[in-house]
């Protein structure tokens, strides 16, 4: 009897036990037992010193997604992207040198119940700063439409020795897709150029993120720099200094054929160089002065001449030249410029882009790529061995 008794009791003690555990601290009116907060983990580590700039603040949620993720400091905040499940914030861009920032985190669990976290850390602070001397095509030297062969040229005030880091940091949107690279000529100057000519007509963006941006030991980024161009109609422009004649194609058809006269040679200096070269500068009077001849000296001369089209740094233009009609088309009479017509120097300068090209042949004596803009003297093979992160194709604009 106390046996049947006793299963009885047990029954009853379990109900009751059932019964008690519905309304105990650790559930929930509705008799759910409430889940766990969320918790968060951010990198750096909180109170972090000598934090690098280029270090990635991230954020994670486990147990629930990230409401708001908030990075600030007085010198401003660092904005971030947000995984599509929202448990993963990672930054964006460079931080300040110098900074204290402080990270503010709100994270929800499955019941909606928000948990606030607050974090800081300090990046190292700079020694120095560097910043973009120059930027070609810019608006007051070349235009802001250009030639299809335009590379994209910039010149640091301080030298670079972590490339990569400032490399990585420059970017080249298009509305139509090429596949370029940067190239080092030296720490101080950093060019992009397509691998094949820019296509015609196309809408070009350089951003340059270097605010914070680590350039060599101490050595940290000023500010950001942005630019935008536009290329222009397809115009190459091709001569020979064996046929002596200038023809000029645009889009893809013949639109002005010229008779010209190159180099007469005899010393090095005075030979046409071959090669790709780009239109520089367009001159409507540029003063000639023969090279490492001075006044009085046998070859000595001093010209004006009109309507020139600069075609690379070692004197080289394009130009009208009246006292040597007679030899256009037929020979070579002059100091390493090309001859033309006034008449065809005129209509020239007017219908040139900064960033032609303009490709001369026949003439042993070649074009450097560090000759004025020479970039397209290289294989694309050569450009890259001075690019650090090689080739890539061009952000949608």
């Amino acid at each position: 009897m106390g046996r049947v008794a006793c299963g009885s009791g047990g029954l009853l003690l379990l109900a009751l036990l059932t019964s008690c555990s519905t309304s105990s601290s650790s559930a929930n009116e509705t008799g759910k037992v409430p889940l766990a907060d969320a918790s968060v983990t951010v990198a750096p580590l909180d109170k972090s010193q000598n934090v690098p700039t280029d270090q990635t603040v991230v954020v994670a949620a486990q147990g629930g997604t990230l409401r708001s993720v908030r990075v600030e400091s007085k010198a401003g905040g660092l904005r971030g992207v947000l995984s599509a499940d929202r448990t993963r914030w990672r930054s964006s861009r460079t931080a300040t040198p110098g900074t204290t920032y402080t990270i503010t985190t709100v994270a929800v669990n499955a019941d909606g119940k928000q948990k606030e976290t607050t974090s800081t850390f300090t990046t190292v602070k700079a020694t120095k700063t560097f910043d973009v001397e120059s930027v070609t095509p810019n608006k007051d030297d070349t235009g802001l439409t250009v030639g299809v062969g335009m590379p994209v040229m910039i010149t640091f005030n301080q030298p670079i020795t972590d490339r990569v880091s400032v490399e990585r940091n420059l970017s080249v949107s298009s509305s139509k897709p090429v596949q370029g690279a940067w190239h080092w000529f030296d720490d101080r100057h950093v060019d992009f150029r397509p691998q094949q000519y820019w296509p015609a007509h196309t809408d070009v963006r350089v951003d340059a993120r270097l605010a914070g941006v680590r350039g060599g030991e101490g050595l940290y980024g000023k500010r950001d720099l942005a630019l935008k161009f536009k290329i222009g109609r397809s115009q190459i422009t091709r001569g020979s200094t064996n046929e002596h004649v200038l023809t000029v194609k645009r889009d893809g058809k013949t639109v002005r054929t010229m008779p010209m006269s190159a180099g007469q040679g005899g010393e090095w200096k005075y030979y046409t160089t071959s090669g790709i070269h780009l239109a520089m500068s367009r001159e409507p009077v540029t003063v000639m002065v023969s090279p490492g001849i001075g006044p009085g000296s046998p070859g000595y001369y001093q010209l004006t001449v009109y309507n020139t089209v600069r075609i690379s740094n070692s004197g080289e233009y394009v130009h009208s030249a009246p006292w040597s009609v007679g030899s256009q088309g037929n020979s070579n009479v002059s100091h390493g410029c090309v001859n033309v017509s006034p008449e065809n120097a005129a209509w020239f300068i007017e219908n040139t882009l900064i960033g032609d090209p303009i490709i001369i042949t026949g003439s042993p004596r070649k074009l450097e790529p560090t000759n004025g803009w020479g970039h397209w003297q290289e294989s694309w093979k050569e450009w890259l061995k001075w690019s650090s992160l090689k080739a890539a194709s061009t952000d949608d604009l």
